[in-house]
């Protein structure tokens, strides 16, 4: 009996051990704060932007463009572009813009890169101060989903006329203007479809700087947990949090919502201090997370008192 007792001990050792070596020490429970009223949605912004609304809004226009996101962190657009239209050379000078390929084809063109023909499933990034052009090839509108930082500046270099803006006039400038770089998880262009081939791939950074994070997150309904209704899942206390739906389906239980279904080239929305859940709903599925931090805190329920 004592044997028993001492080999059962040691076995418990070594399960802690091991349940440590993977999640770290044992969390103490913190204090976070949650606002008394679940936050409300502000326009442009909605629980779910369905991507079929939009298409059914602007039947019959080859060009459209609609904001999604437009909060303290980010901006996002859905623009439809016709075949043959081209965004002449700019550059932002103090952020990092990318885009995501929903339907069509994209030829872009950036500074120090060889050209870029992106289809459906690639995703495309330039750096701060670097030169970029778009152009739509084929003969089909493209449509894309394009994000900035938040009141993100653009300049054009004076070969190119740039467009009125009220309330501004365009100067000659100069501002020892150099490149951005990629690496430290930012990568020129991937495409999904070409990810996905790896059985292994489930998901990666795609977009890591200071003011803006983007992350791949691809995997396989039937390889979850089943869905515990009591679990809400976790909140961002500092910024919102936007996704969009590249492939299959995703679940969402969101605070004050209920469960949303987003199926492909869907985006949804939480503000700060909103609790969510998401999950796949399909196999295959794959959602690209944005928001405006690369190491967001994750906000979650601490369960019962520490004894």
């Amino acid at each position: 009996m004592k044997l028993a007792l001492i080999a059962f001990a040691a076995g418990s050792l070594m399960c802690l051990a091991f349940a440590q070596s993977r999640s770290g020490p044992s969390e103490q429970a913190s204090w976070a704060p949650k606002p008394l009223a679940v936050p409300k949605y502000t326009p442009p912004h909605k629980p779910v932007t369905h991507l079929a609304d939009l298409q059914k809004q602007h039947a019959g226009q080859a060009e459209w463009r609609q904001v999604i996101v437009d909060d303290d962190h980010l901006h996002g657009e859905y623009i439809q572009s016709a075949p043959g239209s081209q965004v002449p050379r700019r550059f932002h000078p103090d952020t990092r813009e990318f885009w995501a390929v929903v339907e069509g084809q994209l030829r872009f063109e950036i500074e120090g890169q060889q050209p870029i023909l992106a289809t459906k499933g690639s995703l495309v990034q330039v750096p701060m101060q670097t030169l970029y052009s778009i152009e739509t090839i084929g003969d089909k509108p493209a449509l894309r989903y394009e994000v900035n930082i938040a009141h993100a500046k653009t300049f054009y270099p004076v070969d190119v006329h740039p467009p009125e803006m009220p309330g501004f006039e365009w100067i000659r400038a100069r501002l020892n203007r150099k490149p951005g770089p990629y690496g430290q998880g930012n990568k020129l262009h991937v495409n999904l479809y070409e990810l996905a081939k790896d059985p292994k791939f489930r998901g990666q950074a795609f977009v890591t700087d200071d003011r803006s994070f983007a992350n791949i997150i691809y995997g396989y309904e039937r390889e979850l947990a089943p869905i515990d209704p009591k679990n809400r899942g976790h909140y961002h206390p500092e910024c919102a949090e936007s996704w969009l739906v590249m492939l299959g389906q995703i679940r969402y239980p969101i605070e004050g919502q209920g469960v949303i279904i987003a199926d492909e080239g869907d985006i949804v929305y939480v503000p700060k201090f909103t609790f969510h859940a998401p999950r796949y709903h399909s196999n295959p599925a794959c959602r690209l997370a944005m928001n405006g931090y690369p190491n967001i805190a994750h906000v979650r329920d601490g369960g019962e008192p520490d004894e």
